[in-house]
């Protein structure tokens, strides 16, 4: 039986992506704060500071309101 490869791999956690502004060719979502339709994903943007923080790409808009509410959260802690 083979040996695992990569067994000592380390794990890559998300890290947001900083933009200036969401772009020009994502969808602002009616009915939630901070999601916007970006090439067929949902994609929450949340204001930081002076910077936007991108969210991974979520396939239901709820997913990625939920992420927004939750970097909210830290950045009043």
């Amino acid at each position: 039986m083979k040996t695992l490869r990569q067994q000592n791999r380390p794990v890559i956690s998300y890290v947001p992506r900083v933009e200036p502004a969401p772009p020009d060719h994502a969808h602002k979502m009616d009915g939630f704060k901070d999601v916007w339709l970006l090439r067929g994903k949902y994609v929450a943007f949340v204001l930081v500071g002076d910077h936007f923080r991108r969210s991974p790409a979520f396939t239901v808009p709820e997913s990625a309101q939920r992420w927004a509410l939750q970097v909210r959260q830290e950045e009043e802690m």
